[in-house]
């Protein structure tokens, strides 16, 4: 039996349960993802059998310019998921920080760190690309 891993938003409104995560989860410095998460980096994990457990209808996307797909909670504003452009709604990578415990993610990346804050230092025992993994 496989374990089951679940999350919520911060007013718990939007609950959701995955099976398993990608191999590759990265701390992306980019100016969408400070913004859209409030915070130095986003860090986002794919997810594999995701299902909506309650809250579906208050989730709410935002395309930003590039594309990408940004879903949040419409009821606390809490950051959920990203999505490249055209990709299904099932491709959705998951905030990390979402998760009511501990998973099996290790970060192995940082990503866009030529946009990072002048604040903030990457990690020096990550490896770094300036744009994404395929610098």
């Amino acid at each position: 039996m496989s374990k089951i891993y679940k999350g919520a938003c911060l007013c718990k409104g939007v609950q959701f349960s995955v099976s398993g995560f990608s191999e590759k989860a990265a701390n992306c410095y980019c100016t969408m993802c400070r913004k859209f998460h409030g915070a130095a980096f986003g860090t986002l994990v794919g997810v594999r059998g995701l299902q909506w457990l309650s809250g579906k209808s208050l989730l709410k996307e935002f395309v930003a310019s590039n594309g990408t797909i940004r879903s949040f909670c419409s009821h606390c504003g809490s950051s959920l998921g990203f999505r490249v452009e055209g990709a299904n709604p099932d491709k959705i990578e998951l905030a990390i920080s979402t998760f009511d415990d501990d998973i099996p993610v290790q970060i192995d990346a940082q990503i866009y760190t030529a946009y990072k804050a002048n604040w903030c230092q990457p990690d020096p025992d990550l490896p770094a690309f300036s744009e994404g993994r395929e610098d």
